[in-house]
């Protein structure tokens, strides 16, 4: 059962084409008909934050969605369409085909060893706070969600917008 939104998902891709990883990442959460996905950013190209200095730009993008399914389950079926795109989760492994994170669901915080939300750094990564202004009152939801002055210093890596992803059915 598809509810309503307020669960926000960063996207991100430094490996292969990566536009079409983000797209078809957006076109793979909906196809169980237990997500819909209400609104995506623009497509934003950034440099790497604490990787490699050789290490590829990432394009990334932040998806509104609803859903009925709980956070964790949400999760499990996030890890899996990282997986299918060739995601491996290693220690020393930066540079990855898909990334995907789960920023806010709802109004529910949740502090357990393998998934916080609110995500903990994205008030502080315009990798995220960009996209996420495109489709979100970015005001508000820092309001309701982040740490106190939690925008006023964001990442220096500053997104650059490359298109948006293709439209998702």
């Amino acid at each position: 059962m598809v509810v309503g939104g307020g669960v926000f998902i960063a996207l991100g891709s430094n490996l292969g084409d990566r536009a079409r990883h983000i797209h078809d990442a957006l076109r793979e959460l909906a196809a169980d008909g237990d997500i819909r996905v209400l609104a995506c950013s623009s497509l934003h190209e950034t440099e790497p934050v604490d990787g490699p200095p050789d290490a590829p730009p990432f394009l990334n993008a932040v998806a509104e969605i609803a859903t009925g399914l709980e956070p964790r389950a949400l999760l499990r079926r996030m890890l899996e369409i990282e997986r299918r795109h060739g995601r491996e989760r290693a220690p020393g492994r930066f540079s990855r085909p898909l990334d995907l994170d789960l920023l806010l669901y709802r109004d529910r915080c949740i502090d357990e060893h393998d998934l916080q939300v609110p995500h903990p750094r994205m008030w502080q990564r315009r990798f995220v706070t960009d996209p996420l202004s495109e489709i979100g009152d970015l005001q508000r939801l820092a309001a309701r969600h982040a740490p106190r002055d939690a925008l006023s210093e964001p990442s220096h890596h500053v997104p650059r917008p490359a298109g948006r992803p293709e439209a998702v059915a």
